[in-house]
């Protein structure tokens, strides 16, 4: 057996030695040969994850983001392929420096709106030119460690060139380009579907930037982003039919509230202020637990304004943007996405716009971060002079999903003495938002019989935002500012999901549950206090959010010819239009994801007839002329040929 001796002195061990030796120097070779793709993909991911760690005020997870980031620069590094060894140094080295000057630009921009760079924010340039004063206060020395290593790179790449390696030909470089290609697109492909299905309307609608970068990396949010940019663009490049347009046309100025005379110009002078409450139903609206009243507040308000009990919430995918979205412009939700992404370039007849025009001093207060839901962009298309989002707050109290409601209305006051009247301020709330976790902030409202559940936990939140409303609202009584303002106040959108219908339910004393039941429940209170308490009392038309902007382009008498809503001061009973294309006149609704209708004084199913089938092809119609609205930035176009 002495022949499988591998003796070095031996021919057969000399040959294995040189085999091994020959394999080593080869794959130092190929180490050598393509360093400076190897050194790209560690030194630009490891640029990106720092970059995940900068915007992670939180938990952070490198190996959770780690994948993804690696999967998105297989593609881009792939491109180095199709060059030359010489010259794919050069071409790496410019793609490093690109990569590093984008994530220095989010970086910093992130210091200064806690959000990330899009293309809807360069397309609004003026965001950026609002912190160019200030930019070199917002960079910080840790910022500059994006371009450490292209300083070093420069002479090491100019050393690399007296190594002396074999240069692949065009079909080995094509064949690795493909290679790289493919596998990034495989495992980056795979990233985005996970997260596409663990939260279907993240990336559909673009929601949350910032969380969106922290789970797919930044790059990825950057092709995303383009990706929507482009589809949108394609999507809008046909040309609306000349017929068409004039059949919209003549269909806004066919609107019944067109005929204006309740009311009409009450507000003419007068200050404009609308509070959208997070998750505020109305199911919560004169309803005791345990002996306390849930809204107390709102409850006598409500007896002392013009209160619309029979209101809809009609958002869609952009759930509180589209609240926003409907109540400034009365223009339905975007069939796909959300209209705060997809229209910021559009010419709207929006209630900021129209009263900055007449002089009005306006603007939007939240005290969330800026881009969520692009407000810090869309508030601009909509004539907000002024966006205060969290970036203009003092955090000085967290309640929920950031500030509180308590300081954010203080500080919304204070900021509001200082304006010139009039002026038209909207004040989004943020305390009672889900999942209503914050029992510590929300106080001891007792909830016995509701403890440990979802309904438990909104009615602390809900009677929370109550508290702190109601002093922001005696605030302005006390002050003087009641008595020369319009006050809207409405819900944007459901509390309680479908899934847990049993609590609302238990709460409702409801025995029987079907869908009409359900829907019934879908409603948000919508009140409006004149000065004095003048005009108060109760309307119990079917009306939605749709219609809040045209009765208050009633009262302060302004421009609705392109407001697809009614005035309910004006109108009589009119069909509330769903984005599914569901709707409700107050005696039939009709669910569009069943094809059914129901009686909705019985909540009995009954069957279709000629007249509820026109009625489903009009709400419709509705709907596409709303979008055809928008897609074909319309309102610029038939403003032009007035």
């Amino acid at each position: 057996m002495g022949w499988l001796n591998m003796n070095t002195n031996s021919p057969i061990g000399a040959s294995s030695n040189n085999v091994i030796i020959d394999i080593n120097n080869k794959i130092h070779l190929q180490w050598i040969q393509h360093w400076d793709v190897m050194l790209f993909l560690v030194a630009v991911s490891t640029k990106v994850l720092y970059y995940g760690k900068q915007i992670s005020t939180g938990y952070f997870s490198l190996l959770s983001l780690q994948p993804a980031v690696i999967a998105s620069i297989f593609p881009i590094m792939a491109l180095a392929f199709l060059f030359k060894e010489d010259k794919r140094k050069w071409f790496l080295y410019v793609l490093n420096m690109v990569i590093s000057f984008i994530l220095f630009a989010d970086t910093v921009y992130y210091h200064y709106y806690k959000d990330i760079i899009s293309i809807g924010v360069i397309k609004q340039s003026f965001l950026l030119k609002s912190m160019s004063s200030s930019i070199f206060a917002l960079i910080q020395v840790k910022d500059l460690l994006y371009f450490i290593d292209l300083v070093i790179l420069i002479p090491l790449i100019k050393k690399a060139k007296r190594i002396d390696c074999k240069q692949w030909n065009w079909k080995t470089r094509l064949i690795a380009f493909t290679f790289f290609l493919l596998l990034g697109a495989a495992l980056d492909g795979s990233v985005i579907y996970k997260v596409s299905k663990e939260q279907p309307l993240l990336i559909k609608t673009m929601s949350n930037k910032l969380y969106l970068t922290k789970v797919v990396g930044n790059i990825n949010f950057h092709l995303i982003d383009v990706y929507d940019n482009v589809i949108n663009k394609i999507r809008l490049m046909g040309k609306i039919p000349e017929e068409k347009k004039v059949e919209i046309q003549t269909f806004l100025q066919n609107k019944e509230s067109r005929k204006s005379s309740a009311l009409t110009g009450e507000g003419k002078g007068k200050n404009l202020i609308v509070i959208q409450i997070e998750a505020l139903q109305q199911f919560v609206i004169n309803q005791s637990v345990n002996g306390q009243e849930i809204t107390p507040n709102l409850n006598r308000w409500i007896n002392k304004s013009l209160y619309f009990d029979n209101c809809f919430y009609q958002v869609s995918s952009g759930n509180t943007s589209d609240a926003e979205f409907m109540v400034n412009n009365s223009l339905y939700p975007a069939a796909s996405g959300a209209a705060y992404y997809n229209y910021t370039g559009n010419t709207l007849n929006s209630l900021g716009r129209l009263l900055k025009d007449k002089g009005y001093s306006t603007a939007a207060f939240h005290g969330n971060v800026e881009g969520f839901w692009n407000r810090n962009v869309m508030y601009n298309t909509e004539g907000f002079g002024n966006f205060f989002g969290e970036s203009s707050f003092k955090i000085d109290e967290k309640v929920g999903l950031g500030l509180s409601d308590r300081s954010f209305y203080n500080q919304t006051l204070d900021k509001m003495r200082e304006f010139q009247q009039p002026f038209y301020s909207f004040i989004v709330s943020l305390s009672s938002h889900f999942p209503y976790e914050d029992g510590k902030g929300y106080g001891d409202f007792n909830v016995t019989g509701y403890e440990g559940t979802l309904m438990g936990s909104y009615l602390k939140g809900i009677h929370y935002a109550d508290e702190q409303l109601g002093m922001f609202l005696d605030k302005l009584d006390k002050e003087g500012f009641a008595d020369n303002s319009i006050i809207a106040i409405y819900g944007d959108h459901y509390a309680i999901p479908k899934g847990d219908v049993e609590q609302l339910y238990k709460l409702q004393g409801v025995t029987v549950s079907s869908e009409c039941k359900w829907f019934q429940y879908q409603k948000v209170p919508f009140i409006l206090h004149f000065p004095k308490d003048m005009n108060k009392g109760m309307n119990h038309n079917y009306s939605g959010q749709m219609d809040i902007c045209p009765t208050l382009a009633n009262i302060f008498e302004l421009n609705n010819d392109y407001m697809l809503g009614e005035d309910l001061l004006n109108a009589s009973a009119h069909k509330v239009i769903f984005r599914d294309g569901s709707y409700t006149d107050g005696s039939i609704y009709y669910f569009a994801g069943t094809n059914c209708y129901y009686d909705m004084k019985s909540g009995n199913q009954i069957a279709e007839t000629l007249e509820l089938k026109q009625a489903k092809e009009f709400a419709l119609k509705e709907l596409n002329y709303s979008d055809n609205i928008l897609d074909h930035n319309l309102i610029s176009i038939l403003n032009s040929t007035d």
